[in-house]
């Protein structure tokens, strides 16, 4: 099956609009155009949200998207290097992590973040500033994570031994409302991603090309 993204506009063969803002032109045979959008990965630590996000980077660039990971690791060590682990650290880590989502969004790149983001009230707020946004709620029941948590972080969280241990000695709130809810202690990533990607399709973010309007691009 081929698939195509949202489009905003028809394209053509000028070069001064190849990077016409906000809309990317698509290296691909059709030579079709996408919105951006922001797909937000949140869930305690070990939950799988890595493992989901790049999975579906992988199909998302596999059909012509323009992709782009914020990992919450990557990000602490580059973006957010000097915030600690208090509420308003954490806040400030999620804003700043939805800014560099939003720009990229509205740029024409599709935005994947991938972040424990534990409070909703921030992460209510990243929504509100970005048009098509997309949150994913990855659940794991604590029980399951702290059994496959081969460093014993949660072992160790729960005697008290890690102070600020999200869902253990720290808060977390999931989603009232998500886009999608997957849960990896009882599916596997490659169906969690075919949930998120059902989800796509549902809101015309991504849409599965029909013959005719293909051969006509070609």
């Amino acid at each position: 099956m081929e698939y195509r993204f949202a489009e905003t506009g028809q394209p053509d063969d000028r070069k001064e609009e190849l990077f016409a803002y906000p809309e990317v032109r698509l290296a691909n045979k059709g030579g079709s155009t996408h919105k951006g959008f922001t797909i937000w990965l949140t869930g305690l630590s070990g939950a799988g949200k890595s493992t989901v996000s790049h999975l579906l980077e992988e199909r998302l660039r596999a059909v012509g998207g323009r992709v782009e990971v914020l990992d919450g690791d990557v990000v602490r060590t580059w973006l957010s290097k000097g915030l600690g682990f208090t509420k308003e650290d954490r806040d400030e880590n999620i804003r700043r992590i939805g800014f560099v989502c939003e720009l990229l969004s509205r740029n024409g790149v599709i935005a994947i973040a991938s972040t424990i983001s534990p409070y909703r009230e921030v992460r209510e707020e990243v929504r509100a500033r970005i048009g098509n946004f997309v949150e994913v709620f990855v659940e794991c029941p604590i029980e399951v994570l702290a059994k496959r948590d081969v460093k014993g972080l949660y072992k160790k969280a729960l005697a008290g031994e890690i102070a600020h241990f999200t869902g253990i000695s720290d808060p977390y709130e999931p989603p009232l409302l998500p886009e999608v809810v997957v849960n990896s202690s009882m599916e596997t990533p490659e169906q969690s991603v075919a949930k998120i990607w059902a989800t796509l399709e549902s809101l015309a973010l991504i849409s599965l090309c029909q013959p005719a309007l293909t051969a006509e691009r070609i």
